[in-house]
């Protein structure tokens, strides 16, 4: 049987067409992706009982990821984010002894590619499917200077649905002159479809982190998680110990294994609904963030998504890498192919 694509026109805005793609499996698996922002809009999975139900934070009408209100609480609900997921220090970084000055918009430093960035432009898009997969091509070109970045830049994503449950992100990118690439989906999970993630049990293979100062920018090491509210190498609830921290989790973890390679970063269990997330990623780290800077201002289905309301698995390099030698490099030179591969499987108890 073959897999279920299908795209719902939702209007032009100057002249574009928004799309939302919808891909199903025979589990009952769904994934509505839009064209805006390459956006991931909805995720429904069956529960331990049967019962479908939404585990992502958004929105059912894809022009409210345009809203201006929306857009300056910078939650990129679902988004592709780029050119460079997380925080580069000062809104600075140099290449070849050239200084590149990027907006500031994240108290001192750059956030997420700028105000302006790859949530807020309109894609090209092509829906496909075969006897396993369901899925949408995503392709958009940031020219050279867009934000403040070098390079002309093609990034091609492609989101696909398996028949084992299984959401992959492909990232491809080219740049015709060196760049910095650092991309990453920032979907908000909740697996019980309300309320908050604090009863959502998190394991990790990652027994490292990047310490940080208190604007979230490394210092540079890279310490163990033993000992810290951090550790989760077994299992813990996300609220047993978020009150360690004054703006709950939001670190860049180690994963363990090389970099360059698919390997599992993380889990998460909630036992209520029985769902089960797995995350693999081919990146160094990923970015747990527990959603502290909700402000109750936006809802779905009468899910008011207030603080804590949902948890981010972001796969990327590490932030500030650009004035982080020590780091992995993020930096795209002209004839290379950036690639990442991000799976979020999906599954119950």
């Amino acid at each position: 049987m073959t897999m279920e694509s299908t795209k719902t026109s939702a209007g032009a805005i100057d002249g574009k067409e928004i799309y939302v793609y919808e891909l199903k499996n025979d589990i009952g698996t769904t994934v509505k992706i839009t064209n805006i922002g390459a956006t991931i809009t909805s995720i429904r999975t069956p529960d331990k009982n049967g019962k479908v139900g939404e585990i992502v934070l958004g929105f059912d009408d894809p022009r409210q990821y345009l809203d201006p209100t929306y857009l300056a609480d910078s939650f990129f609900f679902g988004a592709t984010v780029g050119r460079y997921a997380n925080r580069i220090k000062g809104g600075k970084f140099s290449i070849d002894g050239k200084e590149y000055t990027l907006e500031v918009n994240n108290g001192p430093n750059h956030l997420h590619g700028g105000s302006n960035s790859f949530n807020t432009k309109i894609w090209e898009s092509e829906s496909f499917s075969s006897e396993k997969t369901a899925g949408v091509k995503m392709k958009y070109v940031s020219e050279n200077g867009e934000n403040g970045y070098p390079g002309t830049l093609t990034v091609n994503v492609v989101f696909s649905l398996s028949d084992s449950n299984e959401l992959k992100i492909e990232y491809h990118a080219n740049t015709d002159k060196k760049t910095v690439l650092n991309l990453t989906n920032h979907s908000y999970f909740n697996l019980k479809g309300s309320g908050n993630v604090f009863d959502t049990y998190v394991q990790m293979e990652a027994d490292r982190y990047t310490p940080k100062d208190e604007t979230n920018i490394p210092d540079g090491t890279i310490e163990s998680v033993n000992g810290t509210a951090l550790d989760f190498i077994f299992p813990h609830k996300i609220g047993e110990r978020i009150h360690m921290f004054d703006d709950g989790y939001d670190h860049n973890y180690v994963i363990n294994g090389n970099y360059g390679k698919l390997r599992k970063a993380a889990e998460a269990v909630e036992h209520e609904s029985g769902r089960k997330l797995e995350f693999f990623t081919t990146e160094p780290g990923f970015q747990f963030y527990t959603a502290y800077y909700l402000n109750g201002r936006y809802e779905r289905d009468g899910f008011k998504y207030d603080q804590f309301a949902g948890f981010c698995f972001e796969a990327q390099h590490f932030p500030d890498s650009p004035n982080r030698p020590e780091f992995p490099t993020t930096l795209l030179k002209p004839g290379e192919v950036y690639s990442q591969t991000t799976i979020y499987r999906f599954g119950v108890e």
